[in-house]
């Protein structure tokens, strides 16, 4: 390994001190930061603390999507979605002598490495992609082992159910990646997407609710509802697929109000939640402002079911396309919520709850 880190990184350009000495600039994904134990001189670090960080990642995924022919390899497409994961980025200069330590510590970092000559390596020295969109095909990204383990156990917990999914699906973040919504954020979520549910099972009812009822049993949600539950709750007529999509909330709420201890179980993803004894409870919890709450679920627990949907919804879509039935036991609706519900809750993307995506 040493010689191939040699080989790799000692060629890089800059205005390095001496010949052997090496600049890179490190892209680590978990929190908080390994300590390198490796000599070196550290030329600058910074986390998301640094307002200017989030730009500087966002300027980096350009450059990854535009070198070569900007086609969006499978390569390409994870290195970008290790960048929207960075919370750490560290400028630093080592001997070349220190290269095999430095590969060991940017791997506990969950780290990619960019060198002066604008190649994107794995911790190990192999080329993810170099300035002209090439790659070396044996450079991997790394993955925290947590997550690798997650992985592995959700694909034999499908694969007791009868289903099989792609060993190549990616692993999903690991507990030190994520960076969790609060338990007031959470419980706000819960009453706002509890009150436009039950707007919408008014609607579809035809027994609509106003909303002077609703602020007058969920006075809190009103604090908490994004830009498009507010155009809905304020729509003359509402969209009927709208209203469809919002009277599905009910299982982003059930699963809102799991992760924050405020519903004690998740059904099968072969069952609707208890619609009504949700609301209930929510209803009595939330009786003087937001419900309660000692924090969140533990992290591998929420985790744990979040890798679990996502190859639910994988196999979901690849149903829909055409290319496997679809599984008896699971309702595409309730893994649609629950997928979003919990990209919102981990900090996918960065994304505020309307512009949440759900990529498989």
């Amino acid at each position: 390994m040493f010689t191939r880190l040699k080989s790799i990184f000692a060629t890089s350009g800059g205005n390095s001190s001496a010949d052997n000495d090496i600049r890179l600039n490190v892209y680590a994904t978990v929190s908080p930061l390994p300590k390198p134990s490796f000599p070196h001189t550290l030329l600058g670090e910074r986390d998301l603390s640094d307002p200017e960080l989030h730009g500087h990642l966002e300027g980096f995924i350009g450059y990854t999507l535009s070198r070569g022919d900007g086609e969006m390899t499978h390569t390409r497409y994870h290195v970008m979605r290790h960048l929207q994961r960075v919370q750490h980025h560290v400028s630093l200069m080592l001997s070349s002598n220190a290269l095999p330590e430095f590969a060991r510590w940017a791997c506990q970092a969950n780290a990619i490495v960019f060198d002066d000559d604008g190649r994107i390596c794995d911790p190990e020295g192999r080329v993810l992609i170099d300035s002209q969109g090439a790659g070396d095909p044996t450079a991997e990204l790394t993955y925290p082992a947590d997550a690798l383990e997650r992985k592995s156990r959700s694909e034999a917990r499908l694969l007791a159910d009868g289903i099989a999914v792609r060993g190549s699906l990616p692993p999903i973040i690991g507990e030190h990646e994520v960076q969790w919504r609060t338990a007031d954020e959470v419980a706000g979520r819960v009453m706002a997407l509890l009150a436009v549910s039950a707007f919408a099972e008014g609607i579809r009812d035809n027994d609509p609710l106003d909303l002077g009822q609703i602020r007058e049993r969920l006075p809190a949600a009103f604090s908490y509802f994004s830009q498009a539950e507010q155009a809905f709750l304020q729509a003359a007529t509402p969209d009927t697929h709208v209203v469809t999509q919002m009277g599905w909330r009910y299982e982003s709420t059930a699963i809102l109000a799991w992760a924050a201890g405020l519903w004690p179980e998740l059904p099968s993803p072969g069952e609707i939640c208890d619609v009504s004894g949700l609301t209930g409870h929510l209803l009595d919890a939330s009786a003087h402002g937001l419900p309660p709450t000692h924090g969140l679920r533990p992290a591998n627990e929420i985790l744990d079911a979040l890798d679990e949907t996502i190859r639910w919804h994988w196999v979901i879509r690849e149903a829909e396309l055409g290319r496997r039935e679809f599984p008896p036991n699971v309702i595409p609706g309730v893994i649609r919520e629950r997928h979003h519900a919990l990209n919102w809750l981990v900090g996918f993307e960065r994304a505020d709850w309307d512009d949440v995506t759900t990529p498989t």
